[in-house]
């Protein structure tokens, strides 16, 4: 399926099917973000017009090789799991429930970020950037289902209720076709790309994940066993393929009180804002 992008999809819904049984309604969010992938043609063959992306390609398919390897392994191989990753989908096949879902998907796109930082690396500056925004909203989604009030503070008994990969709503946190550009490559700058997110989007990540995002990667570092996952920040800004030097980017989209309020709201205040003179900054 490497070079058939319509394949790749129907490999992912084919999982379910097989794994989970006819009823299954597990892989919502996966599948919806997949389809977003196949319109942008991140998963079309490099040899296309125009080519996808290696480094999307790579993640998907490190996503796709461990959830196969797993249900053979549940169901019909002998032999050990090749990855942690593997390990958690094998054991969420066996108990299936949204927090085993989470800690296998998690774990097979963590570990597929770090092993591809060099095809990252070779990436548009706004394609990085994209790839940061899709890391951290789903560590985030993760950890309003398992870790509710380091994600939502006061706001907690929300989390579970809105992140559960069964249900449709947790699309509106993993979808980032209501974000950025539908097409790739992205040919607008990165500051009109973030600058055109839509108002919800960026309050979600400037006022809501933003000023949680160092104890959120903690929690995610620990609960897949990828302590490496920490060092994708840099003093609290994503820096996943990112060099120190593009940091002031990151500041573009948080202005407006808007995002103080939200802040707020879930008992936090902005990590980065933009001082009184003027000057991008972290808040203090």
């Amino acid at each position: 399926m490497r070079d058939d992008a319509a394949g790749r999809y129907a490999l992912a819904r084919e999982f379910y099917q097989l794994a989970m049984g006819p009823r299954h309604q597990y892989g919502t969010a996966e599948l919806s973000f997949m389809r977003w992938s196949l319109a942008r043609g991140v998963l079309a063959p490099e040899t296309a017009d125009p080519p996808g992306s290696p480094w999307w390609r790579a993640v998907n398919e490190r996503l796709l090789r461990d959830k196969a390897e797993a249900r053979l392994l549940a169901t019909e191989a002998t032999g050990t799991a090749s990855a942690r990753s593997v390990e958690l989908w094998a054991d969420f096949i066996r108990t299936p429930d949204p927090g085993r879902w989470y800690r296998a998907h998690n774990a097979s796109i963590v570990a597929g970020y770090l092993q591809h930082e060099d095809l990252a690396a070779t990436e548009l500056q706004v394609e990085r950037f994209m790839m940061n925004v899709a890391l951290l909203r789903v560590l985030f989604t993760h950890a309003m289902l398992v870790q509710p009030r380091l994600a939502l503070g006061r706001l907690a008994a929300l989390g579970p209720l809105l992140a559960d990969p069964r249900h449709r709503a947790v699309q509106m946190f993993l979808d980032l076709g209501r974000s950025f550009p539908p097409a790739y490559p992205v040919t607008a700058p990165v500051e009109d790309t973030i600058l055109d997110e839509h108002a919800l989007a960026r309050m979600l990540d400037y006022g809501v994940i933003a000023p949680r995002l160092p104890a959120l990667y903690e929690f995610s570092a620990a609960s897949l066993d990828q302590p490496r996952l920490t060092d994708l920040l840099d003093d609290g800004i994503p820096a996943y393929a990112w060099p120190h030097s593009d940091r002031p980017i990151w500041y573009i989209g948080n202005t407006g009180p808007h995002l103080r309020a939200i802040a707020r709201a879930t008992g936090v205040h902005l990590l980065w804002e933009r001082s009184p003179s003027g000057r991008r900054g972290p808040h203090r």
